[in-house]
């Protein structure tokens, strides 16, 4: 879910934390790079190269008022709150002038969690995994045996190891063993299986089974052969070690090795449906995102009188970048102010006085500009940041306007095409849809190798697997692994700490270069329910907070293809939505209004015993991969255990459709038993920490699969029993028990029950079922139904039957 960073701060944040502007500066003919004027201090992560200093922080606050209130200024808060002695322990990312901002109004901010020089090690990681990756795909691999044996254990049963090392250390290599079955047998009549790439701390070691397999007869050979084309023949020997554990059934695992970018994600999944078409297919989401593209800008003066900025018509890409401005100051006395366009080469000559100085103010610069004809249609023009623009300008010579892009040529900067990956046996709305989506904020790059690591798990272990065959079978499972690509790009190659998009609302006094990391909609607070144009609470109208909702609900082509993908497929009852990060597990609702906290409307109580049933087996699955357990403090409704985020897709899905949705927080606290402290892991990790998170919550996104597939095969009717809990001579106390999640509807007037009787409800956040009081000896009627509609007796609550159940529950001594 969302964080808010320096956002509200143009206002709020910013007007806190600034200096005064008149600072008597010496006058600075142009700002090569687009820095604030010295005149008046931004925040320090928009100044210099854009970004230095900016550290993820712990802040230290007395209560949740504490938190509200930092909520409240655009303080960019991670996803992240534990109590601690003494408050609450949240974590925010700050620039060195922020920082000291916040302690000087009385707030706790303590060290760094992480810095920029993080992102500089995972980008030498990430380089070096693609370079083995892309020397690897070119030849045929090399495949080193390392240990292949048979033994028995326990009562004589045999298993088969094999160890197996590939030159080619990417993700997507894959190897296959076959082996006889004795002496003179066939050389596959033993059997076949596919063995499992084994990492420590993200980095390949070998090809292995996750437990060896079990075999009817002792082989003497087997082959292994790899998917790039290598392959080796070894002898089997007999190993004479320890007894072993059985194995539990055969699984491939372990499909990532780097972080990856969308344009990398989006090739992946695009060539999974291609290897695996019987069982899966691309979906193109109709809404292509603005693309990873910014207008050219260039920003000249010194103080903010006299400073102004342009920026190109035409996007940096598409020929922004070849516009140049020069501010020429003539040897002439008394000259006009004037603009001359040569192709795209522009120049204004400063006006003179009397004396042959320069007169011009930015205001005028700025209006000569937009008024001449050619050069308006190059660029546009204004002052700096609403400045009435009153100071003279300062000559420059020509400057060459930039998008200040990094990525790479492999990254297009064309509007980008969302795709989503389809994975079922029978596609055609016919089964339970089930919609897993990852990276809604740009900066959490471990999502959309959750997204990616769960596809090849479904799609690699279809044929060998018959748990993951039926998953594949009876379910219709749309994976989106990059929701906002443009904003990830930025993230992964601009500034690493972009949450947003990159779709500049901003008007021209708030787009200044200088504000370039500060511009983009929180995806995740653009959608119409509960949203903050709703009076909901945890989301902003300033175009340069971390957490702006847009200028409408809905105003972003990435929101719109999650609406699009659950309307277009209405089979889809099930989501998650996977940020990082903090180790959380929530369910709607996400938001509420701050007066009175007036939340959205709540689940019924059976729907919210339905989310905590299926929390324990969804987490039980994300604690098997290496004992990460989600806390119970961490789990339950988004307002209950984080704070409120308007606008939000979940609420979006449940509240609009009546998809069931998660949200994952991954990265949890790692525990340190040396210190006895848990420690927080940031949005990006080091890539060792990034891999375990993915391969643990792709189990959990398993899990869900495994929960809807349930859902969907469930006919079982629920029981339910009336519990008398309480007795006096005047009242009678009693709730009602169910053997599954399920609501109870009940009548106390002797009126058959119906769907729209009074359900049973909870006594409160996080409780059990309410107790009900009758002052009188009453017929109580009523009936269970669970979340997949099966009615408790078969009976049908919009007839006229009366299969329901009924109880008298006496007041005074039922003696």
């Amino acid at each position: 879910m969302g964080s808010s960073r320096n956002g509200r701060r143009a206002g709020r944040l910013a007007a806190l934390l600034a200096l005064p502007a008149a600072l008597g500066l010496s006058s600075v003919p142009v700002l090569a790079d687009p820095s604030p004027p010295p005149g008046e201090v931004a925040p320090d992560r928009l100044s210099g190269a854009g970004q230095d200093g900016v550290a993820l922080l712990r802040v230290v606050v007395p209560d949740q008022a504490g938190v509200d209130r930092l909520n409240s200024m655009g303080v960019d808060l991670a996803e992240y709150k534990k109590p601690v002695d003494g408050g609450f322990e949240v974590h925010a990312v700050l620039s060195p002038r922020e920082a000291q901002g916040l302690r000087d109004l009385g707030f706790d901010v303590g060290g760094a969690i992480s810095d920029q020089a993080d992102v500089a090690e995972n980008a030498t990681e990430r380089r070096a995994a693609i370079a083995l990756a892309a020397g690897a795909a070119e030849e045929t691999d090399r495949l080193t045996p390392l240990r292949a044996e048979w033994f028995t254990s326990l009562d004589g049963q045999r298993f088969l190891s094999v160890e197996v090392k590939s030159s080619a250390t990417d993700a997507q290599t894959v190897l296959t063993v076959t082996w006889d079955s004795g002496e003179g047998t066939g050389p596959d009549s033993g059997g076949t299986a596919t063995m499992s790439r084994f990492t420590d701390a993200g980095q390949y070691m070998y090809h292995r089974f996750n437990s060896p397999l079990s075999v009817t007869a002792a082989p003497t050979r087997a082959t292994v052969t790899s998917s790039r084309g290598g392959s080796v023949t070894v002898p089997v020997t007999k190993w004479l070690g320890a007894p072993r554990k059985a194995p539990g059934r055969h699984y491939v695992a372990d499909f990532v090795d780097h972080y990856m970018d969308p344009t990398e994600v989006t090739g992946r999944i695009t060539a999974l449906a291609r290897e695996f078409p019987r069982i899966s297919q691309i979906v193109d989401l109709p809404y292509r995102t603005n693309g990873y593209r910014r207008a050219a800008q260039a920003q000249f003066g010194a103080a903010p009188a006299s400073t102004f900025h342009v920026s190109s018509k035409a996007y940096g890409s598409e020929g922004g970048n070849d516009v140049s401005l020069a501010l020429v100051r003539p040897e002439t006395a008394s000259g006009a102010l004037s603009v001359s366009v040569n192709g795209k080469d522009v120049v204004v000559t400063l006006a003179t006085d009397g004396s042959a100085a320069v007169s011009s103010t930015a205001r005028q610069v700025v209006a000569a500009l937009n008024a001449d004809a050619a050069a308006s249609a190059l660029l546009s023009a204004a002052t700096y940041r609403g400045d009435a623009g009153g100071g003279v300008v300062a000559a420059a010579p020509a400057t060459r306007l930039t998008d200040s892009l990094k990525a790479p040529d492999s990254v297009s900067r064309d509007p980008f095409q969302v795709k989503a990956l389809r994975i079922g046996k029978k596609r055609d709305g016919s089964k339970t849809g089930v919609f897993l989506y990852c990276q809604e904020h740009a900066r959490e790059w471990v999502t959309p190798l959750v997204c990616v690591e769960t596809a090849e798990r479904l799609l690699r272990n279809y044929a060998r697997d018959g748990r993951t065959r039926k998953v594949v079978d009876d379910l219709d499972i749309f994976i989106m692994p990059t929701v906002n690509p443009d904003g990830a790009h930025y993230s992964m190659y601009d500034y690493n700490f972009q949450r947003r998009n990159m779709t500049n609302h901003c008007a021209a006094e708030a787009a200044d270069p200088a504000r370039r990391n500060s511009w983009g909609v929180d995806l995740n607070r653009n959608f119409s329910v509960g949203s903050v144009f709703d009076g909901y609470s945890g989301a902003s109208t300033n175009c340069t907070s971390d957490t702006f909702a847009g200028p409408a609900e809905l105003s972003e082509p990435e929101a719109r293809n999650e609406v699009w993908l659950t309307r277009q497929y209405p089979n889809i009852r099930f989501a998650m939505n996977t940020h990082s990060y903090g180790g959380y597990f929530m369910w709607p609702p996400g938001a509420y209004k701050a007066a009175g906290r007036e939340v959205l409307p709540r689940v019924d109580y059976g729907t919210e015993s339905f989310f905590w049933d299926a929390s324990g087996h969804i987490l039980s699955a994300v604690q098997s991969w290496r004992g990460t357990a989600i806390w119970p403090g961490r789990t339950g409704p988004v307002p209950d255990v984080l704070y409120s985020a308007a606008g939000n897709s979940a609420d979006e899905h449940w509240y609009g459709r009546g998809v069931i949705g998660w949200d994952f927080e991954v990265g949890a606290d790692l525990y340190d038993p040396a210190t006895k402290q848990f420690r927080a892991v940031g949005f990006q990790p080091d890539f060792a920490e990034g891999h375990e998170e993915a391969m643990e919550f792709a189990s959990g996104q398993i899990g869900i699969l495994e929960i809807a597939r349930a859902f969907a095969g469930d006919r079982d009717r629920p029981r339910s029993d009336l519990k008398v809990t309480g007795r006096t001579g005047t009242s009678a106390t009693f709730t009602f028990t169910t053997d599954e999640p399920a609501n109870v509807h009940y009548t106390l007037d002797g009126s058959r029950p119906t769907l729209s009787s009074p359900k049973l409800a909870a006594a409160g956040m996080r409780e059990g079922a309410q107790q009900l009081t009758v002052g009188r000896t009453t017929e109580v009627r009523w009936f269970a139904v669970d979340i997949a509609g099966n009615v408790e007796r078969g009976y049908r609550p919009d007839g006229h039957g009366d299969g329901y159940r009924r109880q008298r529950v006496e007041v005074g001594d039922p003696r």
